[in-house]
């Protein structure tokens, strides 16, 4: 049995409060930085397997926007949040007033302010499950790729060793005039990491 396999309902209640957190920080955060309000539904939090990231982005050839860092410290792992082009077009125009047009290539402006709203999520989520497990938990700059799903997936392996073999998933939705703006934030915590994070809350596999 792979440890994917082995958690419990209560286990993904725990997780689905530390998302529901993040989310209403990351909310906050991201209304100060664009100074307008910013409402985001209830984050849908899953566990998947690793090998089913991609999938969950439209497939491992699908062109995606990614912000990727690394967290380190007591629970290291990597962290992405993926954004399909159609969401991320979207998020330019409605959120940052930036209209992006079809077949140019993102500015470096647009870049960086898509990079800057994956931080605060990345960032907002990150402390809200450090607060609840106690554990040191830092993530590195962030970098941005416009890529296929698996070349920037395949990536961060190359960059970092074996990952482990479950991802926590947190899907993201803004609420923007009536239109959602979807993204996917994946925390995938390294082999030994995820024993870490759930003996700290008390639900630990031993």
């Amino acid at each position: 049995m792979t440890l994917f396999e082995s958690f419990e309902a209560f286990e993904l209640d725990v997780l689905k409060e530390v998302g529901n957190i993040g989310a209403g920080n990351a909310a906050t955060a991201l209304s100060k930085l664009l100074d307008k309000p910013v409402d985001m539904a209830v984050p849908r939090v899953s566990l998947v397997p690793f090998e089913e990231v991609a999938e969950r982005v439209g497939g491992s050839e699908q062109i995606v926007l990614a912000v990727f860092l690394r967290v380190e410290g007591e629970a290291p792992g990597n962290m992405f949040f993926i954004i399909e082009e159609a969401s991320a077009k979207r998020m330019l125009k409605q959120l940052l007033s930036m209209n992006h047009q079809d077949e140019v290539a993102y500015s470096e402006m647009e870049l960086s302010a898509l990079c800057e709203i994956g931080n605060i999520l990345a960032g907002s989520y990150l402390s809200s499950l450090a607060d609840f497990t106690q554990l040191s938990m830092v993530p590195s700059v962030p970098a941005i790729a416009h890529d296929m799903a698996g070349a920037i997936l395949s990536y961060g392996l190359m960059q970092y060793g074996e990952m482990g073999d479950s991802a926590l998933l947190i899907e993201t939705t803004f609420l923007e005039d009536r239109q959602s703006l979807d993204g996917h934030f994946f925390l995938i915590p390294d082999p030994e990491s995820f024993n870490k994070i759930f003996k700290s809350l008390g639900v630990g596999k031993g």
